[in-house]
């Protein structure tokens, strides 16, 4: 029996598999080991920062330098994406199943509610985290919600910024920070604050606070389990998301399946050699 193909990436001590997508890769995760992850490190007063790759930030991560260097310093990466998982299997590493960042908050919640873990909701559209604060109290009635916040238009391009959000985030004391600002601004400002929140857990997680207030609808479980999560999105918001999908996603799709396909022969090929 061959054996699978498997690309030798470098590793600290600890950490979960690394399974290679093209230039770039993901852990080898399940829902259940990341919320372990993270529930039992932030115990042990380790923070860390969760990055959850679909096929936009994947692309990114291998097309623009500069956005992979910004997220070197991630502690867990999941496929939060079905593309992801189904390069996995073809390359013959498959990943056990797709962790999204819309998942997370609610299982992070769930988890974080029973092991007494604190939460901070930072991003969204004006109004939206404090909204989502509320249903996600509602859903959870003894999860602590350490605070919110919704940056300003233009943040990112104010340096006084981040000096002015940090006394606020530890007076809060969060243990779990959730970043809804869309890649790259959360990854910048998750970065910008990392150093000084060293015992917080940092997840971007795009649109879904509005996911959670129904502001926006996700896709039907059948379309996110056939990987059409995207076309339902870009229903939605076809002049916002056509161009991401239609003229990056897809081609950027179609190389990484073909990669991960080629990838996949050749170990079985070295299997037998």
């Amino acid at each position: 029996m061959s054996e699978p193909f498997v690309q030798p990436t470098a590793q600290a001590p600890g950490e979960p598999p690394r399974i290679p997508l093209l230039s770039s890769w993901v852990h080898h995760l399940t829902m259940e080991q990341t919320l372990a992850h993270i529930a039992s490190a932030s115990k042990a007063g380790v923070g860390g920062w969760v990055l959850t790759p679909n096929l936009d930030i994947l692309r990114k991560l291998c097309n623009e330098l500069e956005f992979a260097q910004l997220c070197e310093g991630t502690t867990l990466r999941t496929a939060d994406g079905m593309p992801l998982v189904w390069a996995s299997r073809l390359q013959r590493t498959p990943l056990p199943e797709r962790v999204a960042g819309s998942d997370l908050i609610n299982s992070l919640s769930a988890r974080a509610e029973r092991e007494g873990l604190s939460m901070f909701l930072l991003g969204g559209n004006p109004g939206v985290a404090e909204q989502a604060a509320k249903v996600l109290q509602q859903r959870h009635p003894v999860l602590r919600i350490a605070g919110t916040a919704c940056p300003p238009f233009g943040f990112e391009k104010d340096p006084s910024y981040v000096p002015t959000l940090l006394p606020q985030l530890r007076a809060a004391e969060a243990d779990i920070i959730f970043v809804a600002l869309g890649a790259p601004k959360q990854e910048v400002l998750i970065k910008a604050l990392r150093p000084h929140l060293p015992r917080a857990w940092f997840l971007g997680v795009g649109i879904s606070f509005s996911f959670v207030t129904g502001d926006v609808e996700r896709a039907p479980k059948l379309l996110q389990k056939l990987g059409l999560e995207w076309l339902h999105r870009m229903a939605q918001e076809p002049g916002r998301l056509g161009k991401r999908y239609l003229v990056h996603g897809i081609p950027f799709a179609l190389r990484l399946l073909a990669t991960s396909a080629a990838r996949g022969v050749l170990g079985t090929r070295q299997g037998k050699s």
